[in-house]
């Protein structure tokens, strides 16, 4: 089983005005995402386009209709509609998931396929991003914070659609030495969060990302919203504790296992040499009967 590598700490103030939500917890992820500036900014940075170029964004509703009862509900975090007509799934993952990179791909299918109705031609259908906010490492064998998945010809490494694209922000992965204010970079570190003075340092430059802040700073100070953060938090707490006595548990399972495998190769190698044993007892009885025999006939 992966090892969770992500924390989720309460960070102790000596005053209420210096607490700050964390954007990584998903919740405040969702509440940042409501405000029209903050999308554009973020959606702009992933898109790699000037903001003024994204137009109106629209958030739609976050459930994937089934075909069938049977069909798996598909429940998306952030889901927008651009005036382009593409549409983006952004979620914020705070703990380790296994098997995020088939999740990513059977949400971008649900989501792209449930643009048609039955009888619509299929020139109908628009560009859908899934978008993955990662708070863990995924991909261990490389240090890249930011992939974007797109599909090609293995042959002639010509781009095949345009219209399936995945991106994936693993947080944990940014580069310390990056300053920029723009760019998706100084998304990824303002979601990372910090200290209220950092969360400011970070913001500033960036019109979009002072936004973003000011309405994290709202929100901290607003009281039942402060409330609706901490429940999830504790919650996010709660199951990281758990998927660590899991992991614990299925550590000794394995080491359990180990000893016991470790003990029936011993206890082969034991019946190896009993065998070895009677058979030596057996040509030894043998030779002392042909002896008795020859003794007998003397």
């Amino acid at each position: 089983m992966q090892t969770n590598e992500v924390e989720i700490k309460t960070i102790q103030t000596t005053s209420e005005e210096e607490f700050i939500m964390k954007p990584y917890i998903d919740w405040c992820f969702k509440e940042l995402m409501r405000n029209p500036k903050t999308r554009t900014g973020f959606i702009a940075a992933l898109l790699r386009l000037p903001p003024e170029q994204i137009g109106r964004t629209t958030i739609l509703e976050n459930e994937l209709s089934k075909r069938t009862e049977e069909e798996k509900q598909g429940v998306l975090d952030v889901r927008v509609l651009l005036e382009s007509g593409t549409q983006l799934d952004i979620e914020m993952q705070v703990l380790y998931i296994e098997y995020w990179d088939d999740r990513s791909l059977f949400y971008l299918s649900k989501m792209f396929s449930s643009q048609l109705q039955k009888g619509e031609s299929y020139d109908k259908l628009q560009k859908c991003i899934q978008v993955g906010v990662l708070n863990f490492t995924y991909f261990k064998k490389d240090n890249f914070c930011h992939r974007r998945v797109r599909f090609y010809d293995e042959a002639t490494g010509d781009l095949y659609s345009e219209k399936l694209e995945l991106q994936i922000l693993e947080l944990p992965k940014i580069p310390k030495e990056y300053h920029h204010p723009d760019g998706i970079i100084a998304w990824m570190k303002f979601f990372r969060g910090g200290n209220k003075k950092e969360m400011e340092e970070m913001a500033k430059g960036n019109a979009y990302l002072e936004s973003a802040y000011e309405d994290l700073m709202e929100m901290s100070q607003d009281e039942k919203k402060r409330l609706a953060y901490e429940a999830r938090e504790r919650a996010l707490r709660d199951q990281l504790a758990l998927q660590h006595q899991t992991e614990k548990i299925f550590q000794q399972i394995a080491e359990v296992q180990g000893e016991l495998d470790k003990a029936k190769d011993t206890l082969a190698e034991t019946k190896g040499q009993l065998s070895e044993t009677q058979g030596q007892l057996s040509k030894t009885q043998g030779q002392l009967s042909k002896t008795q025999g020859q003794l007998s006939k003397t």
